[in-house]
């Protein structure tokens, strides 16, 4: 099961995510943020706020709960050419 094993702000709604299989990329949370008007995803267009993004049990998580699951990140970043690197 991939999981998240590092993320790091680089910009303005972007992350660098690395993933346990060995990939990593920078994945802008622009549209989803933005496509989104709930209690949890509106404070995170703060940059500020979303800089405190963190790994939780390989999820990647914010302090006001939100949570994305690793492989839908994944899946997703994969299929917009946005990984790089190997699987393990």
């Amino acid at each position: 099961m991939i999981k998240l094993s590092s993320c790091k702000p680089v910009g303005n709604l972007c992350l660098s995510l690395s993933f346990s299989d060995g990939t990593t990329g920078v994945w802008d949370a622009t549209a989803l943020l933005g496509s989104k008007d709930t209690p949890l995803t509106v404070p995170l267009r703060d940059a500020d706020a979303f800089a405190k993004a963190f790994i939780d049990n390989g999820a990647l998580a914010w302090p006001n709960g939100l949570e994305l699951a690793p492989w839908t990140l994944h899946a997703e970043m994969k299929a917009a050419g946005l990984l790089k690197g190997q699987a393990a």
